[in-house]
């Protein structure tokens, strides 16, 4: 997306730094794509980790800082100390609690050497940008930051990830970076009313089942048949968090960021890792339902004479073309409909956002996706959305709940 081109080639500028230093700095380099912290901490057209992205919270929009080391509006005059205070217990250098949309309760796990690399990478490698931070359009009283120092005592976990005796060097690796850099679950697990999250790893049931996020729904990542990754292997997991797609889904919403500016340049060790613990996760759901049975012949038959199903009409006209009668698509560049776990979810928020608004394209080895989800924003109306949407979730054994056009509509008006 905005910034995918430059991910690729950040610069590494490394001030007087020697052999040693210049091996920190770099491997630092390779941590903040593990962690993401490019693609929330730069503004489209912005420098990168600038700040100033729009994060939208339940009490108002949030700007994320400017985390380069200019010593006026970024973080040039922290300590080392400091840095790891605020990446592990969002407390930045002047005391001043962070709002846990920055994922400290997931990179409190990280190690003590790995935040040594960050640190020398983002003071020596990053180039410094003076950008002043935005102010948060939370209104007061719910500004004041103080009650976070009691959420902290409440929900913060400051233990550094320990691995695991029962399981292999390869799965604690996974379980390392799927729970601390990779911060899955900030977006996979859901919340409660207190906006922690239910589990921050695979003891708790709710960890990774999924969660709503900004007008999506974050998917399920456990191992339930049908929302889940229960029909993946390894390899599909390995190849997902690679290129962002596969025969069973495609990246969407701000996965696709994920995979633009982070796990595609991951080692191949470590998202071998991240799938290997992925998939030891047990199902999630107790409403998953039957497994899911590839069946397509009522819809092809259905599609072959669509005029008495408003749905069928408008699949034909304008999804057939590229996701096929039998919904199968042509993955991995066609994402498939039939068993896809987002059509199998009864949240629909995701496929909602989607049709209205398209899907984020996918940059790959600095190669653009040759077919992006178009926006059909403009192109049909909630109804009409609502019926081809109903219809793509009953089809090829889908066998999922309408969509309501008051969804559809209250999507298009929030502006997601």
């Amino acid at each position: 997306m905005y910034i995918a081109a430059m991910t690729a080639t950040l610069p590494i500028c490394v001030y007087g730094a020697d052999g040693a230093a210049a091996d920190l700095i770099a491997r630092g380099a390779y941590l903040a794509k593990a962690g993401d912290c490019v693609a929330c901490h730069s503004s489209p057209g912005g420098k990168p980790f600038a700040g100033g992205l729009p994060m939208t919270t339940p009490m108002g929009r949030i700007f994320t800082t400017n985390i380069t080391p200019d010593p006026e509006t970024g973080i040039g005059r922290y300590t080392q100390a400091e840095f790891l205070r605020a990446v592990r217990e969002g407390i930045a250098r002047d005391g001043r609690n962070l709002y846990p949309a920055m994922p400290y309760p997931s990179y409190a796990k990280v190690s003590d050497d790995d935040m040594r690399a960050l640190y020398a990478y983002f003071i020596q490698g990053v180039a410094p940008v003076r950008q002043a931070n935005r102010a948060s359009e939370i209104p007061w009283p719910m500004n004041m930051r103080w009650p976070l120092k009691l959420w902290n005592l409440v929900f913060l976990d400051k233990a550094v990830y320990q691995p695991k005796k029962a399981r292999d060097a390869v799965w604690n690796r996974g379980a390392y970076l799927v729970q601390g850099l990779g911060h899955c679950g900030a977006c996979h697990t859901p919340r409660s009313p207190t906006l922690n999250e239910k589990a921050l790893d695979e003891s708790g049931h709710a960890f990774l089942s999924g969660a709503a996020l900004e007008g999506w729904f974050a998917s399920n990542l456990a191992g339930d048949h049908n929302t889940g990754l229960g029909r993946w292997s390894v390899e599909d997991v390995h190849g997902f968090l690679k290129t962002g797609a596969n025969a069973h889904a495609t990246a969407f919403g701000s996965m696709t960021d994920v995979i633009n500016h982070s796990t595609q340049y991951m080692s191949d060790a470590d998202l071998n890792a991240m799938a290997v613990y992925l998939k030891s996760l047990p199902p999630a759901r107790s409403d998953d339902g039957p497994p899911y049975a590839f069946n397509p012949k009522t819809t092809v038959a259905m599609l072959t004479r669509p005029a008495g199903n408003r749905g069928a009409i408008l699949y034909t006209t304008y999804c057939l073309h590229c996701h096929g009668a039998d919904g199968r698509g042509a993955a991995p560049y066609l994402a498939p409909l039939a068993g896809n776990p987002n059509l199998l979810e009864k949240d629909a928020s995701s496929l909602v956002n989607v049709v209205l608004n398209g899907s984020g394209q996918l940059v790959i080895d600095g190669m653009p996706a040759p077919y992006p989800m178009p926006a059909y924003r403009t192109v049909l109306n909630d109804q009409e959305i609502a019926d081809v949407l109903t219809f793509t979730r009953q089809s090829w054994s889908n066998n999922q709940g309408p969509v309501a056009v008051t969804d559809v509509r209250k999507m298009r008006d929030t502006g997601q």
